[in-house]
């Protein structure tokens, strides 16, 4: 079998499995990682190799600079307290407990290794959950915690994850002379970020065609990746702080039609990465049993599910834990900053916790000799795949039983920033006189006078006309479609009246079906 037949087959399957998720409202990652195992024992399978120093950047810089762009700084600094208690605390906390199971079941790992083994089965990819939690409306403080972990945690657990592989290395560990190198990477990190992010903005200003401004992403990622990991300050911190600052930097400068098309590549390359990675440790998966004895399988299990116990009961202990301490400071010394969560928002948060690309690329980084190399990538996989099953398919029936609401503050801010912003277009024409001009303004005032009917002042999601528009679209996209047919117009021509109407369409507001 070719090597891109079998990419083009493996995409196929994982567009359909994609479909079946969407419509059980179950976490999407899951799925690929009950398709991962099933690869790995098809015969004649290819099983195309990594180099561990690339994996982290190919899987990991990509689907954090999206994260961080889709984040809001705001709602990070407002959460900031239980956000650093996951990415801390949960995180230092569940790769100790870790690294102790897997000693204590494997007496001849090395503690390193052991730490290695924690740090990469200790951060939660948030994205496994948020993909069911898009299909229900929970309360956004939480979503923000959630979101807020997966950009941080991973940073916290690559620096575990670094300096445990140099201790591994090395056969020793000394604070002294690991603090400084620490210090640098975080505050290297968090600096760089920012700075190149100017750069980067006030230099795309003049890119202007869209598949040259895709590219020019692209490779600023990765080479954003690589530089820092050359010269030893966080990767994941300066991908994380530049997403967030390009943010906030670029609506002002770049073009509505080259954020559509550079959204739209994102979101595909994002999937593609997602399923590369799934498939690539599921292929690690078939050798490594293949050269176990029944009862290194056996004891294999044992550890994976040693492993996979601990990362979910430590996880609970330590958000409800955290919880009970945030409501006594808070009955006993008064508020720092927003109320703490409820018992249920806890457990919510706490069993959102499933793992996923983050710990496949870091298992997949693992260098060719390290110790006991085939358990921990094996106990890794487990992990995900336990998690993403059980925890990914009851995390919908939780909810549920939870009944959690939302006030809904993000659709409330939506609304009246949509009032402001309609009431800043129909002023701008106050000086047309055209027939033009007043059809818009009477469009703009309907809008608006629904808005101030509205208790909270929401405008509506769609103008009036919306509708209609899309009608109408729909009618003249017939027609030239039957002049083509009818070879009374050719195809050029159809393709420039084709994107014309498609850039009329999308003028409207999206229907709420379509909407993202």
């Amino acid at each position: 079998m070719l090597i891109f037949e079998w990419i083009a087959g493996v995409l196929v399957v994982a567009v359909l499995l994609a479909g079946v998720a969407r419509r059980l409202g179950a976490p999407f990652p899951a799925f690929l990682a009950i398709g991962g195992v099933v690869l790995a024992f098809v015969p004649q399978v290819p099983r195309p190799g990594l180099d561990p120093d690339l994996a982290l950047a190919l899987f990991l810089a990509p689907v954090l600079l999206d994260a961080a762009y889709d984040t809001s700084l705001r709602d990070l600094k407002r959460n900031w307290m239980p956000i650093a208690g996951l990415v801390v605390g949960a995180v230092g906390v569940t790769t100790v407990a870790v690294a102790l199971v897997a000693r204590w079941l494997v007496p001849d790992l090395p503690l390193a290794a052991g730490i290695v083994l924690g740090a990469i089965v200790a951060p939660p990819d948030a994205v496994a959950a948020l993909s069911v939690l898009a299909h229900l409306r929970l309360p956004h403080r939480l979503v923000t915690i959630l979101k807020g972990e997966s950009l941080f945690n991973d940073a916290s657990s690559l620096l575990i994850y670094r300096l445990a592989l140099g201790a591994v290395a090395t056969g020793s560990f000394s604070v002294a002379e690991v603090a400084p190198t620490f210090l640098i990477g975080v505050v290297g990190g968090l600096v760089a970020g920012p700075v190149l992010a100017m750069l980067y903005v006030r230099l795309m200003r003049r890119v202007t065609d869209p598949p040259s401004l895709v590219v020019l992403q692209f490779v600023a990622t990765f080479g954003l990746w690589l530089a820092a990991e050359r010269v030893e300050v966080s990767g994941v911190l300066t991908v994380v702080s530049f997403g967030l600052t390009v943010s906030r930097l670029s609506p002002q400068t770049m073009p509505a039609h080259l954020r559509v098309t550079s959204n739209t590549v994102w979101e595909t390359a994002v999937f593609v990465l997602n399923v590369l990675a799934f498939v690539l440790i599921g292929l690690q998966i078939g050798p490594i049993l293949e050269g176990l004895s029944p009862e290194e399988r056996r004891h294999t299990a044992v550890v994976a599910a040693a492993v996979f116990a601990t990362t979910v009961v430590v996880r609970l202990a330590w958000v409800l834990g955290a919880r009970a301490v945030a409501r006594l400071w808070h009955r006993l010394f008064g508020p720092v900053g927003p109320a703490p969560i409820g018992l249920r928002s806890g457990t919510t948060v706490a069993w959102c916790g499933m793992r996923g690309v983050v710990t496949i690329a870091l298992a997949l980084a693992l260098p060719g000799d390290f110790p006991h190399r085939d358990l921990v990538v094996l106990t890794a996989f487990c992990v995900v795949l336990g998690t993403l099953v059980i925890q990914g398919l009851t995390l919908r029936p939780l909810l549920a039983w939870f009944s959690l609401g939302d006030d809904d503050p993000v659709g409330i801010e939506i609304g009246r920033a949509r009032a402001a912003a309609y009431r800043a277009a129909r002023d701008s024409l106050a000086d047309e006189t055209s027939p033009h001009a007043e059809a818009l303004r009477r469009e703009f005032d309907a809008a608006l006078s629904e808005a101030e009917d509205h208790d909270e002042g929401l405008a509506p999601e769609s103008l009036p006309a919306d509708r209609l528009r899309r009608r109408a679209v729909e009618a003249a996209r017939a027609v030239i479609l039957s002049l083509r047919e009818r070879d009374e117009i050719g195809d050029d021509a159809y393709l420039r009246l084709e994107e014309e109407l498609d850039w009329t369409e999308l003028s409207a507001t999206p229907r709420e079906e379509v909407a993202p």
